[in-house]
């Protein structure tokens, strides 16, 4: 059923439609079936309804009690002209959270950073004497590429004490 017969139908209802289309209207209802169906279910609709209208009276009359409601929206808005007052605590509580909390993170990368063993600026250079031969002393320093052997000279053993014979004396 088109929108414009359902409109009819619920005029028809409401008794608001003129006096003349009335008697044409009832007509057309008893012989279409859908428009009778229609005109039911709003009536039970209707009945429905009407029993949870509650009637709420107004102390004031009438234009008294809209003239109310129309000065409070000519009225204009005053809370938005007036800025809440800042206080000093409140802002340096909304600073001093955020940046204490930046402040532990921070300490905390600190600290974590090391066993994590990321972005040395300052390389540790390594040391190491854990060799067969106790002579000799490694020092590798990864940031600059550099690895010194440091022997222990003149080696005491046996072979120090007897003097080769391609060796010259200059004495």
């Amino acid at each position: 059923m088109k929108q414009d017969l359902q409109l009819k139908l619920q005029a028809y209802l409401d008794d608001e439609l003129p006096s003349g289309e009335t008697k044409g209207f009832a007509d057309f209802i008893a012989q279409n079936p859908d428009a009778s169906a229609l005109l039911a279910e709003l009536t039970h609709t209707r009945s429905a309804l009407a029993g949870f209208e509650a009637e709420i009276k107004v102390p004031e009359t009438r234009e008294f009690y809209w003239s109310k409601i129309a000065r409070d929206i000519q009225r204009p808005d005053r809370s938005i002209s007036e800025p809440a007052p800042v206080f000093i605590f409140a802002f340096l509580r909304r600073l001093a959270i955020p940046s204490a909390v930046l402040a532990t993170l921070f300490l905390g990368l600190l600290v974590i950073r090391p066993q994590l063993g990321v972005g040395h600026r300052f390389s540790v250079a390594e040391t190491d004497t854990a060799q067969v031969d106790a002579g000799t002393f490694t020092y590798r320093d990864f940031a600059s590429g550099t690895t010194l052997v440091w022997l222990s000279y003149p080696a005491e053993n046996e072979f120090t004490k007897t003097v080769p014979a391609d060796t010259i004396n200059w004495e």
